[in-house]
């Protein structure tokens, strides 16, 4: 939630001049945070971090245990040795890089990162931990190839709004990163609401009967067109999970999907199964 300030801010400014004062504030906090690189346990290997910004000093400056929803896919079979998974909206791929553990040298990670300051740390991280079989883009996941305008933040998100203000990041389909990577076993998506947009673009692999997704389900959704409700109709053949915090066990969707943010795991049924 914005603070008081944020809310002032926004309330007396005119959406341009927000934008622009966003950009000034973020780029001072990155500007004078003590950057340094930190080591902890993440899912039970030992990784090097980059801490150049004080939200990523609040999520990773610690020991991380391996995240429910990882749990739940390499019990499912999902991520395994050799696996290729699509990680859009990596952050600073923290996360991109306790896949790569799980997945092995035979495997591969691609880490798309639009915030042009997180893509840079996530490129840091990977050479830091030296991993060879994690790739980071710096783009955006959208529904087709283009330009899209993005408001620039420590946890930035694609603003169709304006231009004015924002800075412009190439956009990314994941049926592109399909040709170019293979067919993943895996897609994750955080993209801040703009999950719609990116399924739009991702014809290839949904309902192929192999790919798994999980989906960070935004309440933003609706400022970009879409809904909670819609996201769960593109996986109506699918076995899907939810749930609320990240750490909370994930069960089966039944009646009812749980209000607000939400996290999304969809399985492709065995062939033959019955649908829900």
């Amino acid at each position: 939630m914005p603070s008081p300030g944020k809310r002032i801010a926004r309330r007396l400014l005119p959406h341009s001049l927000y934008r622009r004062y966003r950009r000034r504030k973020v780029a001072a906090l990155i500007a004078q945070y003590p950057a340094r690189v930190v080591s902890h346990d993440y899912a039970g290997r030992r990784l090097q971090i980059e801490l150049a910004d004080p939200l990523a000093e609040g999520w990773y400056d610690r020991d991380w245990s391996e995240p429910t929803a990882i749990s739940f896919l390499r019990g499912r079979g999902v991520l395994t040795e050799g696996a290729t998974v699509l990680d859009v909206g990596a952050h600073q791929a923290v996360i991109a890089l306790m896949l790569a553990g799980v997945v092995g040298p035979d495997g591969h990670v691609v880490a798309v990162e639009a915030e042009p300051h997180n893509a840079r740390i996530a490129e840091r991280n990977r050479e830091l931990n030296g991993a060879e079989n994690l790739t980071v883009i710096h783009a955006a996941g959208g529904a087709a190839a283009g330009v899209l305008s993005f408001a620039e933040g420590l946890n930035g998100q694609i603003d169709e709004s304006t231009s004015s203000g924002n800075v412009e990041v190439q956009a990314v389909t994941v049926d592109e990163l399909v040709a170019r990577f293979g067919p993943p076993s895996l897609v994750m998506i955080d993209v801040e609401g703009y999950e719609g947009e990116v399924l739009r673009g991702a014809g290839s692999v949904l309902g192929d009967g192999s790919t798994a997704f999980l989906v960070e389900v935004h309440e933003e959704i609706a400022d970009f067109g879409s809904s909670a409700d819609e996201i769960l109709a593109l996986f109506a053949d699918y076995e899907r999970f939810v749930a609320v915090e990240d750490d909370d066990p994930l069960r089966a969707l039944e009646d009812e999907r749980p209000a607000g943010r939400f996290f999304l795991v969809a399985l492709p049924r065995p062939v033959g199964a019955p649908g829900p």
